[in-house]
């Protein structure tokens, strides 16, 4: 069985030590400005996943990812050295999706602040479609009286029975 609160700590251990690394002992002209946003480690503690994201054009990306995968070897020797785990977890590194999903949301967002504008436009020409003020108004004096005598007639025969 395993202690998935020793993978998350373990995971953590992993996304600081490849960061700094990657900042400080790999001088590879390839790699671009990356940055490790998250990591994973299965419950057997034997795969990490290095989810990362590239600041720059596709180019740059792919310049980046390969320049991973060939220090892919320094960077897993020095997370064994620096977390001593009985097994040090092999590295796959994927390219995050945020950017690209926070793009989308941004756009998303967009259209609907243009669809709430056309509604706001629409909304200021607008007339009512019934009268001005939908709410109803109190009653007329003559239909407040016939409703006290009807009343007054239940309650006084009520009271009658009683007192008898």
């Amino acid at each position: 069985m395993t202690d998935t609160a020793r993978a998350r700590k373990l995971a953590d251990r992993i996304r600081v030590v490849v960061a700094e690394t990657l900042q400080r002992r790999i001088k590879d002209p390839r790699l671009g400005y990356v940055t490790i946003t998250d990591t994973r480690v299965t419950g057997d503690l034997r795969e990490a996943t290095v989810f990362y994201t590239v600041f720059g054009d596709d180019e740059e990306r792919a310049a980046s990812a390969a320049a991973l995968e060939s220090a892919k070897g320094v960077l897993r020797s020095e997370v064994g050295r620096q977390t001593g785990v009985r097994f040090t977890p092999s590295l796959t590194f994927v390219a995050d999706a945020i950017p690209e999903n926070a793009r989308t949301i941004e756009d998303l967002l967009a259209k609907a602040r243009e669809a709430d504008e056309e509604v706001r436009k629409s909304a200021t020409d607008a007339a009512y479609a019934g009268e001005a003020d939908p709410y109803r108004k109190p009653a007329e004096d003559g239909d407040d009286e016939d409703d006290e005598g009807a009343e007054g007639a239940e309650g006084a025969e009520g009271t009658g029975g009683e007192a008898r």
